[in-house]
């Protein structure tokens, strides 16, 4: 018998849907997949050129400290000073993390106990509720909204019952929308959480990819306060399979949650760290170079979505582009499966992320050139 926390807890979709391509994949049908975001393309060469020279070396194979070598915090802590204009102290105030993804299951296993609850976004990354009922507390959605710029409505939710709400749950630039947000937001998401007691958790994984000004929320004059903040080198840094990530936020909120880290894992391979920070200092022309791939690419996926009859915003960013279906479809996987099953292309059904995106599809932006021109020319021989 699995254990109760696993109950409700389903395999993750794209899990699923993966064996789903890969069993007709083995029937000859050469899926093509625009569904999945994981960088393609490679990291800085000089990033590569680090890794080997420092895994060469001996000494360095051992087991390493749970808060990360000085040098990959002094890096994340310049990397935040120089794009984002926020100041963190190395030694106290970042906590390097195999990924960001585990932070978040860090974060929720060191503040939440049963009967807890968290506010989770509705559309947003589905780990959010996962992590959030596997450490025993009760997620909450709240919904965001084209209406509302998918943005949460902070009136409404101030309305409800807050009492037992520990957590919120927000990210921008926002996946799967890719909407980002105005700086008084975040001022009043600030005020909201301390009104409320509400410790803000910041997803910011998108904010370098085809967007000119990234931003933090811990930019704002007491944030630290009441936030906690992951980033990570995934997206930004073609990085996703190295598992680089880093939370950040008051000394006090990164001893709390070392003290459960710790417990979980013994620290992050040196070379691996060291050439992280390589990575962290790297200019303008690193983003620059990435971000006119992803351009190229979206012109290409905004003709997939003129095929389609989708609608879509021209000012989202990141590395996927959102899209509303046409009226005469039930709902996104309707859409999804149609192009599966008589094109051979897999575009995301928004359905994944929350009943909020029912009406909407997820294309992403990873994959060569030719890759979407061969969906072009498959979809418009359906």
């Amino acid at each position: 018998m699995i254990a109760k926390r696993l109950e409700g807890i389903s395999e993750y979709y794209f899990s699923q849907k993966l064996r789903e391509i890969d069993s007709l994949n083995k029937e000859g049908k050469n899926i093509i997949n625009l569904g999945i975001g994981s960088p393609d393309l490679p990291p800085h060469p000089e990033v590569i050129k680090t890794l080997q020279e420092e895994a060469a070396k001996s000494g360095v194979h051992g087991y390493q400290g749970y808060k990360g070598i000085p040098a990959l915090r002094l890096a994340f802590a310049d990397w935040y000073q120089q794009w984002y204009h926020v100041s963190l102290n190395p030694d106290t105030e970042i906590l390097p993390l195999l990924g960001s993804k585990e932070g978040i299951m860090h974060i929720c296993m060191t503040y939440l106990n049963e009967g807890d609850e968290a506010l989770i976004p509705n559309p947003g990354y589905p780990t959010y509720g996962s992590a959030v009922k596997l450490a025993g507390g009760t997620a909450i959605s709240y919904d965001l909204t084209e209406e509302k710029n998918w943005h949460p409505d902070l009136e409404v939710l101030s309305a409800q019952d807050l009492s037992k709400v520990k957590l919120m749950f927000v990210n921008y630039p926002h996946m799967p929308t890719g909407q980002q947000i105005e700086t008084g937001f975040f001022e009043n998401l600030i005020n909201f959480a301390k009104e409320h007691h509400i410790l803000l958790v910041h997803d910011n994984p998108y904010s370098f990819i085809l967007n000119d000004h990234p931003v933090s929320l811990l930019q704002l004059p007491g944030a630290k306060e009441v936030v906690l903040e992951l980033n990570s080198l995934s997206k930004s840094h073609n990085m996703a399979g190295w598992r680089i990530g880093m939370l950040c936020g008051a000394k006090e909120r990164i001893e709390e949650v070392l003290r459960f880290k710790s417990n979980m894992d013994s620290g992050m391979f040196m070379p691996l760290q060291l050439a992280a920070a390589k990575a962290l200092g790297l200019g303008a022309d690193w983003y620059n170079h990435i971000n006119a791939i992803y351009a190229e690419r979206r012109t290409k996926v905004y003709q997939i979505l003129d095929m389609l009859k989708c609608r879509y915003s021209l000012n989202q960013v990141g590395m996927f582009v959102w899209a509303k279906i046409p009226d005469d479809y039930k709902d996104g996987y309707a859409l999804s499966d149609e192009i599966l099953y008589g094109s051979n292309v897999f575009l995301t059904s928004g359905g994944i992320f929350g009943s909020q995106g029912n009406r909407y599809i997820r294309i992403s932006l990873c994959g060569d050139i030719s890759r979407f021109e061969q969906a072009i020319a498959r979809i418009s021989n359906k």
